[in-house]
């Protein structure tokens, strides 16, 4: 049996602090700010569009966003008046992020994280005003309020940046996610589609949980009998895309490995989107279109009215929920009626 030392607990709790602390300093007005995102993905970085528009207002500039080359910030924020530049974080360049950190002289930086490793280095560079989420030992590098408690270390990214702006005083002016489209990829979407308007099919997946697979896109878009129909993925579907197309037995247009800017113009305008819970949904629940995604292996959550999840009967379960959702049951929630927002 492990026994607690009475005496250690003060120390514990002073290197895992447990409370929130309310904001005691503004963000600097004018100032040039970092605002650090460092979740890789397509979805984590549209999920915090609100967080960063809403520190770009309150500073009254636009911030300089600090990611990783998996989130596709180049491209997928390239018409953002939020965002300034952009710079890369790698993880086997730890030490040259403190470097770019030091040498833009950034008089405050946003950790919209709880790494402690990247509030050392925010630290280590020097930056004078240093905010974050603040939980356990995070909290040694950081020197601006607010911190959030330790009971919000479980909340979803999204909740937990959102948690953190209330707690500053920062208002979003729209707490969901809105991605503008490039006017140069709008022109070309045009060029490309004339007046038609797809039905956008994701097959693109993250993960292989969150795959729906051929056999069953293919299904679902000979029995809905869709009359303009376009796969979406990367470069990594392109197999898929044609295994489908194969299945189906007709034409069927692709856009597989498009520019991010000319998937977002595509996305709206299409008459919906259908497909696996991955960026691409997310991308279109931010331009203004209705998504209807397939949530098999990982629950939804509500953080955009334009997406409708589609769970399996059985529940969600990351080894065979995506195979519990059947076409017929997809088909039955396109033909139901859907709340306009």
């Amino acid at each position: 049996m492990v026994r607690r030392v009475p005496y250690l607990l003060p120390l514990r709790s002073a290197l895992h602090p447990a409370d929130a602390v309310p904001s005691t300093q503004a963000l600097p007005r004018g100032g040039r700010i970092a605002v650090v995102q460092p979740l890789p993905g397509i979805g984590d970085m549209i999920w915090h569009l609100p967080h960063i528009s809403a520190i770009a207002r309150a500073v009254g500039r636009p911030v300089t966003l600090v990611t990783k080359p998996g989130s596709a910030a180049d491209q997928l924020l390239s018409a953002e008046p939020s965002v300034g530049d952009i710079l890369w974080m790698r993880r086997d360049r730890r030490r040259q992020l403190v470097a770019d950190l030091r040498a833009r002289n950034f008089d405050a930086v946003v950790l919209l994280h709880h790494s402690r490793t990247l509030a050392a280095a925010a630290a280590l560079a020097g930056i004078p005003a240093r905010y974050g989420y603040g939980f356990g030992l995070q909290r040694l590098f950081l020197n601006r309020a607010p911190y959030l408690a330790a009971a919000d270390l479980p909340l979803h990214p999204y909740m937990q940046a959102s948690a953190w702006l209330d707690a500053a005083g920062i208002v979003a002016r729209d707490p969901e996610p809105v991605l503008p489209v490039p006017a140069t990829a709008i022109a070309a979407i045009q060029a490309r589609l004339g007046d038609r308007r797809p039905v956008a099919i994701g097959i693109a997946s993250s993960e292989p949980a969150k795959q729906w697979g051929a056999e069953r896109f293919a299904a679902l878009i000979a029995a809905a009998g869709f009359s303009r129909a376009i796969l979406i993925g990367g470069a990594a579907e392109a197999a898929l895309a044609a295994e489908i197309v194969q299945r189906v037995n007709r034409p069927i247009d692709t856009a597989i490995a498009w520019p991010l800017a000319e998937v977002a113009a595509l996305l709206a305008r299409s008459q919906f989107y259908i497909g696996n819970d991955t960026g691409l949904a997310n991308i279109a629940a931010a331009v203004g279109t209705r998504a209807f995604v397939l949530f098999g292996a990982t629950p939804p959550f509500d953080h955009a009215k334009k997406i409708v999840p589609i769970v399996p009967a059985t529940g969600v379960d990351r080894v065979v929920g995506m195979a519990n959702i059947t076409p017929s049951q997809v088909l039955a929630r396109l033909a139901a009626p859907v709340a306009e927002t």
